[in-house]
């Protein structure tokens, strides 16, 4: 992989785990943080599509490996809501209704 996909790689998990931040309403951290869920959040969200049989939503194909996008930021969520400390997760997913 050139060092121009692994930079486009490294922006599509930054706006991945933004968006998952985003939608559980929690905030903390920076660019790196993002970046770092993003990537976390796709490890989990492909091995929960695989356990399950789920068709892989939108993905990105960067100089030949597939980024999924969607269960990038599904997982991300997932990994948002297991990381609060406890009594935090209600209230941040509170905060979307």
């Amino acid at each position: 992989m050139t060092f121009g996909g692994i930079l486009l790689l490294l922006l599509i998990a930054a706006v991945s785990g933004s968006i998952a931040q985003a939608l559980v309403g929690y905030s903390r951290g920076g660019c790196i943080v993002s970046i770092v869920l993003g990537f976390i959040g796709a490890l989990l969200g492909y091995w929960i599509a695989d356990a399950l049989n789920l068709f892989l939503l939108f993905q990105v194909n960067i100089q030949g490996r597939n980024f999924p996008v969607i269960w990038s930021i599904i997982g991300g969520r997932g990994v948002i809501c297991g990381s609060i400390e406890p009594g935090g997760w209600q209230k941040a997913l509170s905060t979307n209704l």
